[in-house]
């Protein structure tokens, strides 16, 4: 078995500290496993330069996982790396739609006995990456919104056997009381698929399946198929605003009139202010943004 750079996050609370010592104690049993924890972008480019040919196995959560991967990208090594993932955080999204279980015994299985498979990136015009996927609009504000009731409901159980999956669907409920909609122009591939005449609710870009810890907003995107799912709500009046998220929660949406679902390799977003969700980390207001695929930007083990 090749030999493992585990990379922790110093700081993940006091809950994560025991499944991970059983994640790895599973790994210790085939492999040379060395654990680095890092709290800094310093520390975790140090820790990297470290890693020389060793797998990369990153035990946290959907930020932890792209700060890594981003790490790799602006270094210029992500193409030669072979990333596992122990999902320690709340919404564990991107470990859900590659299908790695969320049990960390279980991910350090697979981190041995996986299979090492090609994934798409996304990468938008100022080199930033997004492993997951990426959303404008009234997505951007449920997620601001969602952070909040995620950690308070991440309270409300025991372990991972809690609320915190909530927090996603609730935010979407609260934005849409004060909906920030939007009039862009939207090109996927360089189509026009939605123009100025149609305000939206939303722009979703995804590499994965899901946010927010298990809300489907592209039920059907593929991480490693090359192209992007693009998810357009124009649920723009008050009914079928309230409409909409209750069929987000259902993962039922893609059912509406009002809403567009199509793939593509490139996806454009121009025309008022508007906020963005990437991997769960806000920036904006922006006017203009680019995201286009890089096929097989890295390597990782998924399960058999």
């Amino acid at each position: 078995m090749d030999p493992l750079l585990v990379i922790t996050n110093n700081g993940a609370g006091p809950s994560d500290e025991e499944p991970l010592e059983r994640a790895l104690a599973v790994l210790r049993e085939q492999a040379s496993v060395e654990v680095v924890g890092t709290s800094n972008p310093g520390e975790l480019d140090g820790a990297l330069t470290r890693a020389g040919s060793r797998r990369i196995v990153v035990a946290g959560g959907d930020g932890s996982f792209h700060a890594v991967v981003a790490a790799l990208y602006r270094r210029n090594d992500l193409a030669g790396s072979v990333l596992g993932l122990l999902p320690l955080g709340t919404g564990n999204d991107f470990a859900r739609g590659t299908g790695i279980p969320l049990d960390v015994e279980d991910a350090a299985k697979v981190v041995l006995e996986g299979r090492v498979a090609p994934m798409d990136l996304i990468v938008d015009e100022v080199g930033e990456i997004v492993v997951n996927s990426v959303h404008a609009g009234a997505g951007a504000q449920a997620s601001r919104r969602g952070a909040r009731w995620k950690t308070r409901l991440h309270a409300v159980g025991v372990g991972k056997a809690n609320l915190g999956k909530l927090g996603y669907p609730i935010g979407a409920a609260l934005a849409a009381l004060e909906p920030p909609y939007v009039r862009v122009r939207v090109e996927v591939d360089g189509q026009v698929v939605c123009d100025f005449d149609q305000p939206v609710l939303m722009v979703a870009v995804g590499n994965g399946s899901s946010v927010g810890g298990g809300t489907e907003l592209t039920p059907d995107a593929d991480p490693s198929d090359g192209r992007v799912d693009v998810m357009i709500s124009r649920a723009i009046g008050p009914l079928a605003r309230f409409g909409y998220v209750a069929q987000l929660v259902r993962g039922t949406h893609g059912n509406r009139d009002d809403v567009i679902e199509l793939r593509g390799s490139t996806v454009s977003i121009r025309g008022e202010e508007f906020w963005c969700s990437a991997d769960g980390e806000i920036y904006g207001p922006e006017r203009s943004r680019t995201w286009r695929v890089e096929p097989a930007a890295y390597s990782m083990i998924l399960p058999t």
